[in-house]
């Protein structure tokens, strides 16, 4: 006879506002209080404050003569929309759970390479 094991349900609860936010990058470190703290951001160039154009004699938007702030073509944006906070052993667990699904992405990425390589594949 076999015992059941305890186990428990979660139920996930999104905020009305939930919207996953494309990333491709982050920032941080510890905190004072041994926490780790991460800051998710987005590269970009950025945008102009303002940008002002000559007006031809037709009275159309002619050349652009100018952009604030000036240094607009040597500068790259880093925003920041969400960051985590996690204490040191919440962080080994993610950092033990990411490393899983890295894997498992790993694993089909070879299945597919080896299905793709074979002769006839994906030919009905």
């Amino acid at each position: 006879m076999s015992q059941k094991k305890p186990e428990i349900t979660f139920k996930y609860v999104f905020n009305y506002g939930y919207n996953p936010t494309y990333v491709n990058g982050a920032q941080g470190g510890f905190s004072p209080r041994g926490e780790m703290v991460i800051n998710f951001y987005l590269e970009r160039q950025p945008l102009p404050e303002s940008i002002s154009h000559e007006i031809t004699p037709e009275g159309a938007i002619g050349k652009e003569t100018g952009a604030e702030p000036k240094d607009l073509a040597q500068s790259m944006v880093r925003f920041i929309d969400t960051g985590v906070v996690m204490s040191y052993e919440n962080a080994r667990v993610f950092h033990a759970w990411m490393g899983e699904k890295l894997r498992e992405v790993e694993e089909l990425s070879k299945a597919r390479n080896a299905f793709e390589n074979t002769p006839a594949a994906g030919q009905a």
